[in-house]
């Protein structure tokens, strides 16, 4: 018999209280890590390269985030659309953003009008490419900066898109979807991952006050804030409100991605989430198409290899091996990927591992009214396969605060020693872990939803580039 019902939203942790909602915890009780002064440092080098118009308006948007950002006048939605806190001292963030004219780097106008000028559009990549990459490694060698913001201009923007699709994601970041196999921000960010300092990505009409079709500043100012905290880290926003009684968890997430020209194989790689919300990611081999299902599996030897060393990851950061190992996958297990993963937790002497597969569903729940089902929704359909709304309406925002009508997601369960809620109430805490994005209700929980920025980067590089194992340096 089918059962349904709705899960608690998960509470998230700040340095004095808890709260569900990222931005509305960090303005009333602080980052989680600001707790302990020790540990972090109390400021924010941030460098730049772009033009001077460019330049200019980012220092002109920085200095508008050190101070308090009042919501739009007239909003029916307070509680989606709160005020900005300002990243500064003894507020929120707790932390000095530093800028001077000595920690940027400007492109020339010419420069610019060369790349521009190229008719290939993967030259014309390529070269916007180096003209960027020239500046961050001197900043990132030269000078004392924990993240490189890089201002895209407007021209060069529409030349490197193509014919593409471009967009700017919440945190102001741009992301340039081409048609044609070179991509300038997953090259650039590929290229630049052996130097010392992440990058944020923005357009530089998003640093424009009266540009349409944008986010309220407020709203801008929480997810690039949030971002710019997180890559110049190690930094901990919030992490996930857990039982102490409990022992200690470890969440990875197992992808594929494929070569940038579609010809060799895919490759596996996996992403590691300790108790704090840090992602780790690890590059594993390359893999074969399985004739069953023509999808991407591993080998029993690889399965056991990859988790292997992401646990050894797991232990250099914590300094201690986790009592549990969730591992997630989006697509089936194979019975050789499972005795590939049990092997490595019986030679790292973890006592619990389970699986659980995560897909898209077609299958919709529908709830009377013009809203859609809440998020939580969870619907068990045989005991080992599961529905839930990871998006959907939210109580606490009084609205549904996506655009389309949301699509559940479905878990099934291929092994585990904890109940279906338990697992699903995990998978739906973990799609409040992605800090490039404040809002806190992403469709899929970090150990997948982040897959796919990765494995876009991660094709970028070569067999012997050695890729950054913080999650940062992807986002």
């Amino acid at each position: 018999m089918m059962h349904l019902q709705t899960l608690k939203e998960p509470r998230l942790l700040f340095a004095r209280g808890e709260h569900i909602c990222p931005r509305h915890g960090i303005a009333a009780h602080g980052v989680f890590d600001s707790k302990d002064p020790h540990s972090r440092r109390a400021t924010i080098r941030v460098g730049a390269v772009g033009d001077s118009a460019g330049l200019e308006a980012l220092q002109a948007w920085i200095e508008k985030c050190r101070g308090h950002i009042d919501a739009s006048p007239g909003t029916r939605q307070a509680r989606l659309f709160p005020a900005f806190s300002g990243m500064r001292p003894g507020f929120g963030f707790d932390v000095e953003l530093v800028w001077h004219s000595n920690l940027t780097r400007p492109v020339r106008n010419v420069d610019i009008a060369q790349v521009v000028g190229i008719s290939s559009l993967h030259e014309r990549i390529g070269k916007a490419v180096d003209v960027f990459y020239e500046e961050v490694k001197f900043l990132a060698e030269h000078r004392e900066v924990d993240v490189i913001v890089c201002v895209v201009p407007d021209a060069l923007h529409q030349a490197i898109a193509g014919k593409g699709k471009a967009e700017a994601d919440e945190s102001l970041e741009a992301t340039v979807d081409v048609t044609g196999e070179m991509n300038f921000r997953r090259a650039l960010k590929a290229k630049a991952m052996h130097l010392s300092a992440p990058l944020q990505l923005i357009r530089a009409k998003s640093l424009k006050p009266d540009a349409t079709g944008q986010q309220d500043p407020a709203t801008k100012a929480w997810n690039f804030c949030t971002a710019l905290y997180y890559k110049s880290g190690p930094k901990v926003p919030w992490k996930l409100a857990s039982a102490s009684a409990r022992p200690t968890s470890c969440a990875v997430g197992i992808a594929f991605y494929r070569s940038r020209d579609y010809q060799s194989l895919n490759t596996s790689l996996a992403q590691v989430f300790d108790e704090l919300g840090h992602g780790l990611i690890l590059r594993g081999t390359p893999v074969n198409i399985s004739q069953e299902d023509r999808n991407p599996h591993l080998s029993e030897a690889q399965a056991q290899q990859l988790l292997r060393r992401a646990l050894e990851e797991y232990r250099i950061a914590m300094k201690t091996m986790p009592a549990r190992v969730v591992v997630h996958k989006s697509s089936r297990f194979t019975p050789e990927e499972i005795a590939g993963f049990d092997a490595a937790a019986q030679d790292l002497h973890i006592n619990t591992v389970d699986f659980v597969t995560i897909l898209d569903s077609r299958l919709r729940i529908f709830r009377q009214g013009n809203y859609p089902p809440y998020r939580g929704t969870l619907l068990d359909l045989d005991g080992e396969r599961h529905l839930l709304y990871t998006r959907g309406s939210v109580w606490f925002y009084e609205t549904y605060p996506g655009m389309y009508i949301p699509e559940p997601i479905e878990l099934r369960i291929v092994r585990s020693e904890e109940t279906p809620l338990f697992l699903a109430n995990e998978v739906l805490g973990l799609t409040k872990m992605n800090w490039n994005n404040t809002q806190f209700d992403g469709k899929y929980p970090v150990t997948l939803g982040c897959a796919r920025k990765v494995g876009e980067v991660l094709k970028y590089l070569g067999e012997s580039d050695k890729p950054q194992s913080r999650y940062s340096y992807y986002m």
